[in-house]
């Protein structure tokens, strides 16, 4: 049997342990009762799916395991990437930053150290002209510009590519992480409602074009960031 990954709880037992599940379902694999069978994934971008983790917090554990004895999952047609079981032998903890997709650690260092940094300046931008800034963000997310696409369409390309690619869980955990980047970020300021909104997609859009970096050109990863909403002086500082 390949080794899949699962995400959250396991317990403090020795690699290449053997783990029963303490609570067993008996109607398989369709009992829906918290926690009645081990969840995992084939694909390490959707290991974050359904993990039942709220609120969203970082760093979760993830795991190399192989699943041992009777195995299933709702349906081969629309879950082939999913697999559950009852016992688990336990291969290996591995870097949890692989479940924000291939490009972790840079979506990471988005959030971590970039969001940080430019969100209070969103934020600053937004409430100094909401007329103008407003006008420029509907420019942006309908029109884009001649360098670019526009942000609409730039985000319904990055959810197809996450689909195809098996990383929808890593993008919706993404966009997560970067807003509560931006929440931590102007706790202690007076920023406006909507300039939370405005710092919110400039968030998601910028660390949702780290995770498909590679997969992109600047038309795309441009769109995303919103290139063009920043003032000249701004970019320039």
């Amino acid at each position: 049997m390949d080794r899949l990954l699962g995400a959250g709880w396991l317990p403090a037992r020795p690699v290449g342990e053997v783990v029963d599940h303490p609570q067993p379902c008996t109607n398989r694999w369709f009992d829906e009762s918290p926690f009645s069978y081990f969840r995992m994934v084939k694909r390490v971008g959707e290991a974050l799916e359904d993990t039942g983790i709220w609120p969203i917090t970082w760093p979760v554990r993830l795991w190399v395991v192989q699943p041992l004895g009777e195995t299933g999952n709702w349906s081969q047609h629309h879950y082939a990437y999913r697999l559950l079981s009852h016992q688990i032998r336990v291969i290996e903890e591995t870097d949890a930053h692989r479940a924000l997709s291939a490009a972790g650690r840079d979506v990471l260092d988005v959030v971590q150290q970039q969001i940080p940094e430019h969100a209070v300046r969103w934020a600053a931008d937004w409430d100094a002209d909401p007329e103008g800034m407003s006008q420029r963000q509907w420019n942006w997310a309908q029109r884009g510009g001649r360098a670019c696409g526009s942000g609409r369409w730039a985000e319904s390309v990055a959810a197809a590519t996450s689909h195809t690619h098996r990383e929808s869980a890593a993008q919706t955990w993404i966009e997560h992480l970067a807003r509560r980047a931006v929440d931590q970020a102007l706790a202690d300021t007076d920023a406006s409602m909507y300039a939370y909104t405005y710092a919110y997609g400039r968030a998601t859009g910028h660390a949702v074009a780290a995770q498909h970096q590679a997969r992109f050109d600047a038309y795309v990863l441009d769109a995303l960031r919103g290139t063009g909403l920043d003032s000249p002086a701004t970019v320039a500082a």
